[in-house]
């Protein structure tokens, strides 16, 4: 049963139970027992006609679940009179599936608008004169102006001599791309540079990131729900049931034996413990920064086999950082990061404010500097404490200066050259780093049950095989589209249960086709972040360790409440059988046994992740205003 636990129904029903049972019980006890009995009735049969309705679409589906036994018990117990028992099968029941939807529920959102990065209208160029226009206007063939910072709302080509994108949430790449006039611009790409004309070469519906929402739509629709954990022993459950009863009734002609056996046999400690269990577990996970949304992804999160991952924004920092500093003078690595970081100061553009983060992380104080021309993907000139600086690419320092020769750089490392008074004096090696302790994240990962991780990057192969050294992975997809991420997920599905980690709009798709999908909430797309069934809420990829044993640990007394509550359970019911038990003191015994196995459930909110297995997850941080 699916929904929100806030569904007017599922509240309406469990309202009905409560206030049938308890008048019920009111009326009893002042001598009313006939009304009583109506008033149990009419708390009931709301319950029992929702239940049934149930049952029809579940079996239309091809579904048996425990929901039957329920109803047979409230429908028989009616028939013989046995309305007190009844109501209280009523109360669990609703109760029940109240928790269930919650547990489903919980942090669970409908994919809100995917285009949400994409600009509602474009500026389109006609007849000398720019106009704002919106997205399904825009024509082939349309000239549009594309100012810095806004996102390119459709596939074009560049007709300015050059522009700048930053196309990270498409395909990976963390440093901007330079594009000059006649290439390929993919919609969703921001424009990182000065504004530039784009020629429009599709319409908004049939551009790139249209597409990936589609792939994003189609790929939730195809994957198939998981079966509840209670209903995967159903069919055995029924049929012992059903034997038990018309067993006693047989031996003996007495139809409230039988009645009895059924309400013994009503599955609340398996409808209430393992909504119980998961709850907990989604609560204590949330504790670590991982947003589970529902039931159903912690389950699967507990049976994953194969790790698929991207590289940038998720083994990787997502952004460029120094990676060292080299001098071609007598200036020293701290000068010459004072002065590029001074002079930095005065752009945004991403390596400039890594450049100045980094002498910030060292200590350095920074120098205002003055007079600063920026060539929007070049590189930045100004004064900095009396010196003429440059700081930016390769050529662009070398047209400055006439001298400086490139230095062989690593797969994926950008230069950032320098020169102070007309002298070439060292460059920044710039490079998107692993995050820290990614390797022991990846041993835990392993000794917690994961038999195959993956690498799957939208990146070149030399880069990814560069960041990726060491890590010991079983393979490396590289150079991949968001349609082959999604077959790869599907292929590797094959050998078993899949978990898809990404952060980019590019991994949505392949989020929402894997068994569990899983997004970098912090600075993730917001488009990944909706298509996936659980969010890291902080950005650090090592929170998935915690959240993969807290999942593992709650199936693993969810397992166990069903295994006690079955065992009660049968051994109740061959007690009415022999006449022990009556159905109001079968519904009792019920109480007893339901209380059990949701003590045992509630053993899921003290899983501790540093004491199982690996010892990493203990070292994490938490989350603001979390304890461990």
């Amino acid at each position: 049963m699916t929904g929100l636990a806030q569904d007017p129904l599922k509240v309406t029903l469990l309202a009905v139970a409560v206030a049938g049972l308890a008048g019920g019980l009111g009326l009893w006890a002042t001598g009313h027992a006939d009304l009583a009995a109506w008033v149990w009735t009419m708390g009931v049969a709301p319950v029992l006609v929702a239940l049934c309705i149930e049952i029809l679409r579940s079996l239309a589906t091809g579904d048996v679940g425990l929901d039957i036994v329920a109803a047979l018990s409230m429908a028989a117990a009616l028939l013989v009179g046995e309305t007190l028992a009844a109501a209280v099968v009523a109360l669990m029941y609703s109760g029940g599936t109240f928790l269930e939807s919650f547990a489903e529920g919980r942090a669970r959102r409908e994919m809100r608008d995917l285009l949400s990065r994409v600009p509602r209208s474009a500026t389109r160029q006609r007849a000398g004169k720019l106009e704002e226009v919106s997205l399904d206007a825009i024509d082939l063939g349309d000239l549009l102006l594309i100012r810095q910072g806004e996102v390119a709302p459709v596939d074009g080509i560049v007709e300015s001599p050059q522009a700048l994108l930053d196309q990270s949430a498409l395909t990976g790449e963390t440093l901007p791309l330079r594009l000059s006039r006649g290439m390929a611009v993919m919609s969703g790409a921001t424009n990182a540079g000065e504004a530039f004309e784009l020629r429009a070469t599709a319409r908004a519906a049939d551009s790139t990131y249209a597409g990936i929402v589609r792939l994003v739509e189609a790929a939730q629709r195809a994957k198939a729900p998981m079966a509840r954990l209670a209903d995967r022993y159903a069919l055995a459950f029924l049929g012992i049931t059903v034997a038990l009863a018309g067993a006693a009734w047989w031996a003996t002609g007495d139809p409230i034996r039988a009645v009895a056996v059924l309400v013994v046999a009503t599955p609340c400690p398996l409808i209430l413990a393992v909504p119980v269990v998961l709850v907990a577990g989604l609560s204590r996970a949330a504790r670590f920064g991982v947003l589970i949304k529902g039931g159903k992804p912690l389950e699967a999160m507990a049976r994953i086999r194969t790790l698929i991952v991207d590289k940038t924004g998720t083994l990787t920092e997502g952004q460029p950082q120094i990676r060292s500093v080299v001098t071609t003078s007598a200036l020293d690595a701290e000068q010459i990061l004072y002065f590029a970081a001074s002079l930095e100061q005065a752009s945004q553009h991403p390596v400039a404010r890594a450049v100045v983060a980094d002498a910030h992380a060292r200590g350095q104080t920074l120098s205002l500097p003055r007079q600063v021309v920026e060539t929007p993907g070049d590189g930045v000139a100004g004064q900095v404490d009396g010196h003429e600086v440059r700081v930016g690419g390769t050529a662009y320092v070398a047209a400055y200066t006439g001298s400086y020769v490139a230095e062989v750089q690593a797969p994926g490392a950008l230069l950032v050259a320098m020169a102070v008074d007309g002298k070439d004096v060292g460059y920044l090696v710039m490079a998107d780093m692993l995050r820290p302790g990614t390797a022991e994240l990846l041993k835990g990962l392993r000794e917690n049950g994961l038999a195959r991780i993956v690498l799957a990057t939208g990146d070149r192969r030399a880069v990814a095989e560069a960041v990726t050294e060491g890590l010991g992975l079983d393979a490396l997809q590289t150079d991949l589209t968001p349609e082959q991420k999604v077959q790869l997920v599907l292929d590797e599905r094959r050998a078993g249960p899949v978990m898809m980690v990404g952060d980019g709009v590019n991994d949505a798709p392949a989020l929402a086709a894997a068994d569990v999908g899983v997004a970098m909430g912090a600075r993730g797309a917001a488009a990944s972040a909706e298509a996936a069934d659980v969010v890291l809420l902080v950005d650090d990829l090592r929170r998935l360790l915690p959240g993969m044993i807290i999942a593992r640990g709650a199936r693993k007394i969810a397992l166990e409440s069903l295994v006690v509550g079955i065992g009660l359970s049968i051994a109740g019911m061959i007690a009415a059988a022999f006449g022990y038990l009556t159905p109001v003191q079968g519904a009792l015994l019920q109480e007893v046994i339901d209380v059990a196995v949701i003590l045992n459930a509630l053993r899921a909110l003290r899983i501790d992740p540093g004491q199982i297995q690996s010892g990493t997850a203990g070292e994490l941080p938490h989350a603001a205003g979390q304890p461990a």
